[in-house]
C-alpha cells in the first residue's frame, strides 16, 4: 500500500474507532487575516484562513475542521470587548466519516478560504473584536496569533448578549426586525427594505382611505367596485399594522434565483433569496415591494395567491378577472411601489 494512502487508512480508522476527535496533526498551523481591520455596519466581515502544513509528512485533516467545504460548525473563537459572542450558525449531525471526508495537505502546503463571519456570529453591536481559530476544533494544530477587527455596528457598544438571543435591531416604527443567516451587509439591506416596504404600505393605506379610486387602483385591481375596494383596503390595513407593529424575521439563507418566499401560515418570517439583493430598494419589483408582496402571502394578513407575476400581466389581470387581481399578491406589491407613477386622485 502507498504510504500517503496508508496514513489516510489510519486516520480514518482513528475516526471511525468511536474516538471523538481526529489524531492530532503534528504541525499543521492556522492563521486568520481580515481583509479590512476597521468596518461599518454595512459592511461584511471577511476573514481569510490560510492552513498551512509545516511537517515533512502529509497531514489528513477532516473537512467539517476547516472552512473548506463551508462553515458548518463553530470554528471561530470570537470575542467583543472581551466577552464571547455567540455562534449562529448550523450544527451538524454527521453521518460516520469515510475517506472522502478527508482534505489532505502535502508537506509544506498551504490551503486557505474566504469566510464571512457576521453571518455566522453576532457582530452587529460597536466594539473591538479579536477572531481565533478554535485549535480545540483541529485537534493538535496551532493558531499563532488573533486577528483583531473594530466595528461600528448597527446597535451600541456596551450592549448585552444572552448566548441565545436573537439577532434584533429596531424597526422604523419600533417592533422588532430578528435576521437569520444574513451579514451585516444583508441586514443594513434588509433594514433599509423594510422601511421601504412600510413607506410604500402607509402610503398605499393612506390612498385606499381616502376613498380614491383613480388610476391607481383600477390599473392594478380593476373597475371600481366597492366591495373590491373595501377588500383591498382591508388588505393594506393590515400590511401597514404588520410592518409597524409586528416582530419580523428576514432569513438570508436561500440560494435559489427567486426574489423571496414564506409560509403562509408562518408569519412573520420573510425568506429572501438571490434575486431579492439585486433588485433597487424601491421602485418596479424592488426589494421593498417584495417584502410588501410577501407580507401579503401571510394568512394573517391579506391570504393572498399568485395568480399572475410581473407588471403586464397584473395589468391584464385587473381588467380580465379583478375578482383575482385583488387576491394576487403581484397586484398588491404594484399597487404598493406605484410605478410608473400612477394619479393619487381623480382628476
Amino acid at each position: 500500500m502507498h504510504r500517503n494512502a496508508y496514513r489516510a487508512v489510519i486516520l480514518l480508522a482513528t475516526l471511525l474507532g468511536g474516538i471523538g476527535h481526529a489524531a492530532p496533526p503534528r504541525g499543521i498551523v492556522v492563521e486568520v487575516t481580515p481583509a479590512r481591520q476597521s468596518l461599518t455596519r454595512n459592511q461584511d466581515i471577511i476573514v481569510t484562513v490560510t492552513i498551512r502544513n509545516t511537517s515533512r509528512t502529509w497531514q489528513y485533516l477532516p473537512k467539517w475542521q476547516t472552512p473548506f467545504a463551508g462553515v458548518q460548525a463553530p470554528l471561530f473563537d470570537v470575542t467583543r470587548d472581551g466577552l464571547p459572542v455567540s455562534y449562529l450558525g448550523i450544527m451538524v449531525k454527521r453521518a460516520p466519516p469515510t475517506s472522502a471526508d478527508l482534505i489532505a495537505l502535502a508537506p509544506g502546503a498551504a490551503r486557505s478560504s474566504r469566510v464571512e463571519l457576521s453571518a455566522l456570529y453576532r457582530m452587529d453591536i460597536t466594539g473591538a473584536y479579536t477572531i481565533r481559530y478554535r485549535t480545540d476544533r483541529l485537534q493538535g494544530a496551532t493558531a499563532p496569533l488573533a486577528a483583531s477587527v473594530w466595528i461600528d455596528g448597527r446597535l451600541p457598544r456596551g450592549l448585552p448578549e444572552s448566548s441565545y438571543e436573537p439577532v434584533t435591531t429596531a424597526a422604523p416604527a419600533g417592533a422588532g426586525l430578528t435576521f437569520n443567516h444574513c451579514s451585516n451587509a444583508q441586514q443594513d439591506s434588509i433594514a433599509a427594505s423594510v422601511q421601504a416596504a412600510q413607506s410604500m404600505a402607509q402610503d398605499g393605506d393612506a390612498y385606499l382611505r381616502a376613498g380614491v379610486l383613480a388610476e391607481r387602483y383600477t390599473s392594478w385591481f380593476g373597475p371600481r367596485d366597492e366591495a373590491r375596494a373595501a377588500t383591498v383596503a382591508r388588505h393594506f390595513d393590515a400590511i401597514r399594522d404588520a410592518f409597524a407593529t409586528r416582530p419580523i424575521t428576514v432569513d438570508c439563507a436561500c440560494t435559489q434565483p427567486w426574489y423571496a418566499y414564506v409560509y403562509p401560515n408562518q408569519p412573520y418570517t420573510i425568506h429572501v433569496c438571490k434575486a431579492f439583493w439585486t433588485a433597487p430598494l424601491t421602485g418596479t419589483d424592488s426589494r421593498g415591494g417584495t417584502l410588501v408582496h410577501e407580507m401579503s402571502h401571510f394568512t394573517v394578513v391579506a391570504g393572498a395567491d399568485d395568480w399572475a407575476y410581473g407588471q403586464a400581466a397584473a395589468g391584464a389581470l385587473a381588467g380580465s378577472n379583478p375578482d383575482r387581481a385583488i387576491d394576487n399578491a403581484d397586484s398588491h406589491e404594484y399597487f404598493g411601489e406605484n410605478t410608473p407613477y400612477r394619479n393619487a386622485r381623480r382628476r
